[in-house]
C-alpha cells in the first residue's frame, strides 16, 4: 500500500504508490455514487487527496506523480545573491576563516545586518559545514562559575605543546616548542608567546611580558600544577620563581585541583581554537619564524567576535569594561 523511500529517515510522510492512486481515482469515476468513505478506507487516503488526484488525473501516470514543492521565488527575508557572493568571496580569499570572523567582517565592511545564526544556516546550505555526529554526552554537570566582571581581576595561564607536524624540514626532529597562553577572564583578551622550553625561568619571563602587554597586573593568576608553575611539594624549602615574582608584585597565585583541566577551562578552550585556526595549517622553520607568525595570529585572535561576549571582540570588550 505504501512505498518506502530510500531516505526513509528524512521523509516527512510515506507517499502512496502511483498504481494505488490511479486505482482509487478509477473507482471513484466508475462508481460516482459509491461510498467515498469506503474508497478512502480501502486505500488509506484522505478525501482531500482523493479529490485532488481526481482533478489532476488525465489518464497518464505522470499526472499523478509528485511535483517539486520548492517555491518558484525566494522568501523576502532570504539572503540575496549579493550577500551570498560576499560570503563565498570571503571564504575563497581566507580558507581558514571562522564563522565569527565572516560575520564580523561582513558587518563592519558590508553593512551586514543579519543574525549570526542565519549566516550559519546559509553556510551549512552552501556546504561549508558538515553535520557533527555526537555518540555520547558527558556525565559531568558543570557547576556555576563566577567570572569576574572587570579586567585585571584574574588571569588564566597555561602551556600548550606546539604540534610536531607544524615544524618545517629545517628544524631538528627532536626539538620541541611550547606556547605560553594568558587570558583575562573578564574580556577574554589573550597574550601568546612561544619558547623552546617550558621552564620556571620562561614562566617568569612570560608573566612579565603579559604585564607589559596588558599594561596592568592582575589580582590573581590561576595555573595548573606543572613544574613550570609550582614545585607542587611541601618539602621544597626554596620558593618557586613564579611564587617569588607573585610575592614581589603582590599577586595571588591560585593552583587548580590536580588532573582537573576543566578548572582552567577558558584557556584550555582557547587552545582548541588555536588547533583549528592556527596549527591546522601552520608551517614554521625556527623559533623566530614561529613567534613572527604567532604575533600575526594573536592580533587576529583578539579581533574575532565571541558569543559569550555578546558577539563583541575581546578588544571591544576590554574597551567597554574600561569605559564602564
Amino acid at each position: 500500500m505504501y512505498s518506502i523511500s530510500e531516505n526513509l529517515k528524512t521523509a516527512r510522510f510515506l507517499p502512496h504508490k502511483i498504481e494505488n492512486r490511479i486505482a482509487a481515482v478509477k473507482m471513484l469515476r466508475n462508481f460516482p455514487r459509491g461510498s467515498i468513505h469506503k474508497i478512502c478506507r480501502k486505500y488509506h487516503i484522505s478525501r482531500t487527496s482523493l479529490w485532488r488526484w481526481n482533478k489532476l488525473y488525465d489518464g497518464t501516470k505522470e499526472s499523478l506523480t509528485d511535483k517539486s514543492h520548492k517555491p518558484n521565488s525566494k522568501h523576502p527575508n532570504a539572503h540575496t545573491d549579493e550577500e551570498i557572493k560576499w560570503i563565498k568571496d570571503l571564504i575563497r580569499r581566507n580558507p581558514n576563516i571562522t564563522l565569527c570572523e565572516i560575520w564580523y567582517k561582513l558587518r563592519i565592511n558590508k553593512g551586514y545586518s543579519r543574525h549570526i545564526g542565519s549566516l550559519y544556516r546559509v553556510m551549512r546550505k552552501l556546504g561549508y559545514y558538515k553535520q557533527i555526529n555526537i555518540n555520547g554526552t558527558s556525565k559531568y554537570i558543570p557547576k556555576k562559575y563566577n567570572t569576574p566582571k572587570q579586567i585585571g581581576i584574574k588571569w588564566q595561564i597555561d602551556v600548550k605543546f606546539v604540534p610536531v607536524l607544524c615544524q618545517g624540514k629545517k628544524t631538528p626532529c627532536d626539538k620541541r616548542f611550547y606556547q605560553y597562553t594568558c587570558i583575562d577572564e573578564a574580556s577574554r583578551e589573550r597574550f601568546l608567546f612561544w619558547y623552546d622550553e617550558h621552564t620556571p625561568a620562561n614562566t617568569v619571563d612570560f608573566v612579565k611580558r603579559c604585564i607589559a602587554y596588558y599594561e596592568y597586573k592582575p589580582i590573581e593568576i590561576q595555573t595548573d600544577n606543572g613544574m613550570e608553575f609550582t614545585w607542587n611539594t611541601d618539602k621544597m624549602k626554596k620558593l618557586h620563581p613564579l611564587g617569588e615574582l607573585c610575592l614581589k608584585l603582590d599577586i595571588d597565585h591560585h593552583k587548580i585541583r590536580p588532573r582537573t583541566p576543566r578548572h582552567n577551562g577558558k584557556v584550555e578552550r582557547s587552545h582548541r581554537n588555536d588547533n583549528e585556526r592556527f596549527y591546522s595549517w601552520l608551517t614554521f622553520y625556527s623559533l623566530e619564524d614561529l613567534r613572527k607568525q604567532g604575533a600575526a595570529y594573536l592580533k587576529r585572535s583578539n579581533r574575532i567576535p565571541m558569543a559569550v561576549l555578546g558577539y563583541l571582540t575581546p578588544k571591544e570588550k576590554r574597551t567597554e569594561l574600561m569605559c564602564a
